[in-house]
């Protein structure tokens, strides 16, 4: 998966607008736009930035991803309010 498309499903998976990924990682909205118009991958402090706005480090964003580590990316993207609901309902399933 190319960087940009990763940065992309993110974001996504968060609900994040640019605009708030921006806020989040301290850059500007024109850097983030800059990136996806021109199609370039970003420096690494910018993407350092990034990755410290979705909680994750710059290895666990090239980390390889293998089916199973499907559900545990998708669970460390929730916000801490949402992994508490998570966690309720998985103990109420027993």
């Amino acid at each position: 998966m190319e960087v940009l498309e990763k940065i992309e499903l993110l974001r996504k998976e968060k609900g994040w607008s640019i605009n708030y990924l921006a806020m989040e990682s301290g850059l500007t909205q024109s850097t983030l736009n800059n990136l996806y118009s021109r199609n370039t991958e970003p420096k690494i402090s910018t993407l350092r930035a990034i990755c410290g706005a979705f909680g994750i480090t710059l290895s666990d964003f090239f980390k390889e991803e293998e089916n199973n580590d499907e559900l545990t990316r998708r669970v460390k993207s929730l916000s801490e309010d949402n992994k508490k609901a998570l966690l309720q309902i998985v103990k109420n399933l027993k």
